[in-house]
């Protein structure tokens, strides 16, 4: 009798869940961001979730949540139920834990979220203290091959995106700097702006007011392209070709996210994402949205799998 009723039941259920789909969101929305309040990550997601629910015509509801190199909201979202109601504001940690703590969940991100649209890329600046006789790269690279392990590089820590754009740079110039890890980018900066540091790689926004002052002196951008916040710094990649260090975020669900719900999240994301008024504003703090969908998304997280991973490897970093 019970299977039966099983039997019956099926034909009934499928459209059930396909209404559900095409009727969603029709609550609120929590996207879960695996970094504390204040910071790039946190102001550049509470705007995008702000505006994405305007366009999807519900409350999305930014939630901080973090702990484990972001591990904590990445596996929460990964173990949530695929309907849509579960979202996470992913990040290039995502591309880095895979190789540099294997033991963290989820252990295959490619396979245990499903992309939905990349939300920002933002680059970081090479700046160094006045001290420093170097007013460019290839100036600050001779400089440091002549004074071998005597310039101190801070990161916001190990593992961090700042800490692998310095062993990219490292590597890349063959040069031998002293990394400092601290942590958080903040006490790191303090030293550099008191010269107890020589150099750093930080994101746009925090580098700003102490490059404006004078207090550091910048060098370049981390990022293939000029950031528009200080458009004077030239790319990294004019120096040491195909250099491209970045910190992204993009929009993920759990996996087995049903067709639908991605292609509605994402068509909201990608509205967001276009908002003249909200690209402005992203753009004074560093902060360039990007409009990949789905696709662009599973290629950047792929891509820099491969590329962190073997930076790992190579250099043999591990964690703190």
């Amino acid at each position: 009798m019970t299977t039966r009723r099983a039997l019956l039941a099926a034909p009934f259920a499928a459209p059930a869940i396909v209404h559900a789909q095409e009727g969603w969101p029709s609550r609120s929305v929590t996207v879960l961001l695996g970094y504390p309040p204040a910071g790039v990550t946190d102001f550049a997601s509470r705007g995008v979730c702000e505006r994405m629910g305007r366009a999807l015509g519900q409350t999305v509801i930014l939630e901080n949540r973090p702990g484990a190199a972001t591990a904590v909201a990445n596996t929460a979202v990964a173990q949530a139920r695929p309907d849509g109601y579960t979202l996470l504001m992913g990040t290039s940690t995502l591309a880095i834990n895979p190789a540099l703590q294997p033991t963290l969940t989820p252990r295959d991100p490619m396979r245990e979220l499903t992309p939905i649209g990349m939300v920002f890329r933002t680059a970081f600046v090479l700046h160094v203290h006045p001290s420093v006789p170097a007013r460019t790269p290839a100036e600050l690279i001779a400089y440091a091959k002549a004074n071998p392990g005597k310039l101190n590089f801070g990161s916001s820590g190990t593992g961090a995106v700042n800490h692998l754009c310095l062993e990219l740079f490292r590597a890349r110039a063959g040069i031998d700097v002293v990394h400092v890890p601290y942590r958080g980018g903040a006490p790191a900066l303090l030293d550099l702006r008191a010269g107890r540091i020589q150099g750093m790689f930080n994101a746009v926004q925090e580098a700003l007011p102490a490059v404006r002052e004078g207090a550091t002196r910048g060098l370049a951008i981390s990022s293939r392209e000029r950031a528009s916040a200080m458009p004077e710094l030239p790319p990294l990649a004019d120096t040491l070709e195909g250099f491209d260090g970045v910190f992204w975020q993009g929009l993920f669900g759990p996996a087995g996210l049903p067709a639908p719900i991605v292609a509605r999240a994402g068509a909201a994301l990608r509205e967001t994402t276009t908002d003249p008024a909200l690209i402005a504003r992203m753009a004074e703090q560093g902060v360039a949205l990007a409009t990949g969908d789905d696709a662009a998304l599973r290629r950047t997280l792929a891509e820099e799998t491969q590329m962190w991973g073997r930076l790992i490897r190579e250099q043999n970093i591990r964690p703190e």
